[in-house]
């Protein structure tokens, strides 16, 4: 038994760096705009006071968040050998930080505070993102590429902030979600149980839902959580089986 080697045909990098590269010429050639933050994502269903926190539905919804980010931090610091380590240890982080920086945010909604909610959500990204390529790729370029990637994530939140142009924070949070199911489906995998990725995404997707039904589903549920809440919520099971994933894979091994 050997582990399982990659022999899929040479098109398949071509792809991917046009997956990677065409949603941003899209956005900055085709659309041709800046995409300016909308005024009204500041208002929420939910703005409660309990506790005498302000908004308290949605700044405590954050704390699975925190908890999925610090096990997940525990297990790749227990796990020396484990491939892309610090790429993973870099996307648990971002998700255990976006319990503090959602939570400042929603505090007090605004477009100064809200630059510390997607902020943590892009180092998550592309924590997430540089893993992915490393371990279907080539890790020997995992550090350069996990600055460069965390660099442009970043800039792109700094970028937003000072131009009010979300063209690139829209493209890091999208890209993403454009490759993963793609490298799952055109590179063999090096361990068992990516499909706990594709829940994953589920678990986002059904987060954006909720998200756009913020009031809907508030008054629906007698104002007991509203879907931004129920976002949040939601949303903390996508890292959670990534961890998942991590815990339970195995290398590939073929004869």
């Amino acid at each position: 038994m050997k582990p399982a080697t990659d022999a899929r045909p040479a098109w398949r990098t071509p792809v991917l760096l046009l997956l990677v590269t065409g949603p941003l010429l899209a956005l900055l050639l085709v659309y041709g705009k800046p995409i300016p933050q909308d005024p009204g994502y500041h208002l929420f269903a939910d703005s409660r006071t309990c506790l005498g926190l302000p908004n308290f539905g949605n700044v405590a919804s954050n704390l699975l968040f925190l908890l999925v980010g610090a096990a997940g931090m525990r297990w790749c610091h227990r796990n020396a050998g484990m491939g892309a380590r610090l790429s993973w240890t870099v996307f648990f982080l971002g998700v255990a930080l976006v319990c503090f920086g959602s939570g400042y945010y929603h505090r007090a909604p605004n477009d100064d505070s809200l630059v510390w909610d997607r902020l943590p959500m892009t180092i998550a990204f592309m924590g997430l993102f540089t893993a992915l390529l490393s371990e279907h790729l080539s890790d020997r370029h995992e550090g350069a590429i996990l600055i460069s990637a965390l660099v442009i994530g970043i800039g792109s939140v700094v970028l937003w902030k000072y131009t009010d142009d979300l063209r690139l924070y829209v493209w890091v949070q999208a890209t993403p979600l454009i490759v993963i199911p793609y490298l799952i489906a055109a590179y063999p995998g090096r361990f068992t149980h990516r499909r706990y990725l594709l829940y994953g995404g589920g678990f986002y997707a059904l987060a954006l839902v909720a998200q756009y039904l913020d009031y809907g589903i508030y008054n629906a549920t007698a104002a007991a959580i509203s879907g931004h809440s129920a976002k949040h919520l939601v949303a903390a099971g996508a890292p959670f089986c990534v961890l998942l994933m991590l815990r339970r894979r195995a290398p590939v091994v073929r004869a």
